[in-house]
């Protein structure tokens, strides 16, 4: 037996799973205690800044303590027949932390220090710092920003790190570590620093070998040349490789064996992969949650235009992984559930003993394509890819006094649609083709979104056949570090577990959803490749006034 443990964006969980078939036998959830910290620090009143979105590290450790316990309980497994144990975490979710791993809010003196505590990767405050990265490195012409479709995302470490740098300096001079908290964890698991070639690669700017440059970092900030080689350099460790043994003290917290295999850790997105055997070249995977990552393995490297990157066994040894994706899809939607119904929509859906996303799902789906007269942008949390840019935001056009909310809520879904075939498309354009669409993540249970989807898109759908897709993979993950498969793709095959072309395109549907594409990207051109600055100012606007 392994297990999994996924850490997300509001809750973690663990799966207990058998190594020879992947079988889930148990599972339990906890949800952290404090979730997103974006309006104040615990016990503080004092306002965070726009954008900002932290954790608190206790949280990830009541995670190992709550859920793996009792997964265990419920499986019925002995601990002892357990052999490893693998995890994945949101990226880019990144802390400060001291040279043993302690993190900096939890020292003496720093609780009230907003730099001190872990960076959601939905933390986009890091904004100005992003564009002054991707500015300088075109000026210099660094031969790395190829590989991340020309622009590095403010979600990611070096703009993160360059804003505590700016904004707060000592506790930037006071960070030894500035790790990955999908590293973090497997330092708390095996009492051992190590660093995983995913995220170093994606997140952290780490190609063929080699760290961004001292000259160029020197050239954002003069303090900034050794943000490289002092706080996140370290030798990169294989997915699918044993990070080390259980310590004692995790082996306390998850009534675990001492000394089982430990995974090094990962990404949700890229571990999710193996899960749905979604590993072979042409395979893309979308993991359709808060947001959605998309990911996919080819055998060439070729320069796709707002990719979050393409790495070198960034998602299987052997291949190069591709990632994009969409800040915003099931936060969208839960966004508009929560502050655009009217009272008598919850009504009903309480009387109907559903909710109010499947209320809006249901009456969304009666009526045609097109007939709401909307479009939707998908940027509510900023775009992700293609263009790389988290000041813009939302647009609905084509409301009038006769739109329903159901109208909307359908305009809205479209919008993540578009937009992954947006992404879709820029793949195909660039000479790596999508042979299949694989899709996994909370939102597959919404029958009206994934049909939607393959709609838009013209092509099926397969659909993992896990709900626990992340934690089956970091448990597939476990059986490869444990020993019990030679490699990750091999383990996947026999662990993963996927259900082909469950939605199909209806040509008719797909037709009109043409129409609706073509006026989505004279929008999404209009407003985010120069036709119009107006969301930028909307955003400059905003930040102003918080900030009387």
């Amino acid at each position: 037996m392994v297990i999994g443990v996924d850490f997300g964006t509001l809750s973690g969980r663990a799966v207990v799973v058998r190594v020879a078939d992947g079988t889930e036998l148990a599972s339990a959830v906890h949800p952290y205690r404090h979730g997103v910290v974006s309006a104040a620090l615990p016990g503080s009143d004092i306002p965070l800044p726009p954008d900002t979105a932290l954790q608190i590290p206790e949280d990830y450790r009541e995670v190992l303590r709550q859920t793996v316990p009792k997964a265990l309980a419920a499986s019925g497994v002995p601990a002892e027949r357990v052999i490893g144990i693998g995890t994945d975490f949101t990226a880019c979710t990144v802390l400060p932390a001291t040279a043993d791993g302690t993190p900096l809010c939890e020292l003496p003196g720093l609780a009230d220090r907003p730099h001190a505590y872990p960076k959601l990767w939905k933390h986009h405050a890091a904004q100005p710092e992003a564009d002054d990265i991707n500015a300088t490195a075109h000026e210099r012409g660094e031969p790395w920003l190829a590989r991340y479709g020309g622009r590095i995302s403010s979600e990611w470490e070096f703009a993160k790190g360059l804003q505590v740098l700016r904004e707060d300096p000592e506790i930037y001079r006071r960070t030894e570590r500035w790790i990955e908290a999908a590293d973090w964890i497997i330092w708390q698991l095996c009492d051992r620093e190590t660093r995983n070639v995913c995220t170093a690669g994606y997140k952290g700017i780490h190609q063929d070998g080699e760290w961004p440059s001292r000259d160029y970092l020197a050239a954002l900030h003069p303090e900034f040349a050794g943000f490289a080689e002092e706080k996140i350099s370290h030798p990169l460790a294989q997915l699918g490789a044993r990070a080390g043994g259980l310590g004692a003290r995790a082996a306390a917290w998850t009534g675990l064996p001492e000394g089982i295999a430990v995974a090094v850790g990962n990404v949700d997105a890229h571990v999710t992969a193996a899960a749905a055997r979604a590993v072979e070249p042409g395979q893309m995977l979308a993991v359709m949650g808060t947001s959605t990552c998309h990911v996919m393995n080819s055998d060439h490297l070729a320069d796709v235009p707002g990719m979050c990157g393409v790495v070198r066994d960034g998602i299987v040894p052997g291949l190069w992984g591709y990632e994009a994706g969409q800040s915003g899809v099931g936060d969208i939607f839960g966004w508009f559930a929560d502050t655009g119904v009217p009272a008598d929509y919850t009504a009903e859906a309480e009387r109907l003993g559903i909710d109010v996303h499947e209320l809006l799902s249901r009456r969304a789906a009666a009526q045609p394509v097109g007939a709401h007269g909307l479009v939707a942008l998908d940027w509510h949390s900023g775009n992700r890819s293609v263009l790389v840019d988290h000041d813009l935001s939302g647009v609905i056009a084509g409301l009038t006094l006769a739109t329903r909310p159901e109208e909307v809520y359908r305009a809205l879904v479209e919008a993540t649609a578009f937009g992954t075939r947006t992404i879709v498309g820029a793949f195909t354009d660039a000479g790596v083709p999508v042979r299949e669409l694989t899709v996994a993540g909370g939102l597959i249970r919404n029958t009206f979104i994934l049909q939607t989807y393959a709609d838009v898109l013209r092509r099926p759908l397969n659909v993992i056949g896990s709900d626990q897709g992340p934690a089956l993979g970091s448990a597939i993950h476990a059986a490869v570090a444990a020993g019990a498969y030679p490699d990750i793709r091999a383990a996947s095959a026999a662990m993963g577990n996927v259900h082909r072309d469950v939605y199909r395109p209806d040509p008719r549907r797909a037709d009109r959803y043409d129409e609706l594409f073509a006026v989505y990207t004279d929008l999404h051109d209009h407003f985010g490749r120069g036709g119009s600055d107006a969301l930028h100012r909307l955003r400059r606007i905003r930040n102003a006034a918080a900030a009387r």
